[in-house]
């Protein structure tokens, strides 16, 4: 078959002539409202607090870009000792969807604890990582935390942990520390995704590779927690918005996306 001209032809009762057909416009290019917080290239807009270190110390270069990753790495550690980590994203957020995609790789610090094995976290609603103390270990906020399996047991991951705060499920204030999520073991070091939709101050919900997992609601302060207690302003203890971070807790953990999707409040 003869391949078709760009020219057709018209034909009617007083014969035919040549009709240019137009090339098809392409279709406009649509900018993601996904917003990237990792460019994939460098630590930019980003700022580490090393537990025991001021604010932007990391001596051994605990969170570095290779690859095209963020990595929270131990390779320079001789001994853990303690040195919780957690790089913060320099803008606060109120109401949102964060997508991670983390997977945990190598071998732990010597001397990390062991609940901290294939252990991670981001959080959300959390105070600025220039108003914690030089000691202080986790910073106030709500805890999406990131387990890995060890190829036999249970063990979910995006479970809750609250360091210095309290949520609400169903009514009721929940004070326990960590509370599990519904999803499966990830074992292996395959990349998973969790996503964290964050409404403000009314409800908080975890999805892990797009299927819920978890929802609380009343993120707030806990009064007796004596790092909660010097962000208590005229008695309000609710979270309406706050920092997110990364967290390094003594096991190599990778990122490679990080992006956030602004919700209407």
């Amino acid at each position: 078959m003869r391949a078709l001209s760009f020219a057709l032809l018209f034909c009617s009762a007083l014969g035919c002539s040549r009709v240019e057909r137009q090339e098809p416009e392409a279709p406009p290019v649509v900018a993601s409202p996904w917003i990237a917080l990792f460019n994939g290239k460098d630590l930019d807009g980003w700022k580490i607090k090393i537990r025991g270190q001021e604010l932007g110390v990391d001596p051994l270069h605990t969170f570095r870009v290779e690859g095209g990753v963020l990595r929270a790495c131990y390779d320079r550690y001789e001994q853990f000792d303690g040195r919780f980590g957690h790089i913060f994203h320099e803008m606060p957020w109120s109401h949102y969807r964060l997508r991670v995609e983390y997977r945990f790789v190598g071998e732990q610090a010597p001397g990390g604890p062991g609940w901290a094995w294939r252990n991670s976290g981001i959080m959300v609603h959390g105070q600025s990582a220039e108003s914690m103390a030089l000691d202080q270990e986790f910073p106030v906020s709500i805890e999406v935390q990131l387990l890995g399996g060890d190829g036999t047991n249970a063990r979910s991951t995006a479970n809750l942990c609250t360091p210095g705060t309290n949520v609400e499920m169903e009514g009721k204030l929940v004070t326990q520390h960590c509370m599990d999520s519904r999803s499966e073991t990830i074992h292996g070091d395959a990349w998973v995704s969790v996503e964290v939709e964050v409404l403000g101050n009314e409800v908080i919900r975890h999805f892990v590779n797009g299927a819920p997992v978890m929802e609380y609601q009343r993120p707030q302060l806990d009064p007796s927690d004596p790092w909660a207690k010097q962000l208590i302003r005229d008695g309000n203890l609710q979270l309406e918005r706050g920092t997110i971070s990364l967290q390094g807790e003594s096991h190599p953990v990778e990122f490679r996306r990080v992006e956030v999707l602004p919700l209407t409040e």
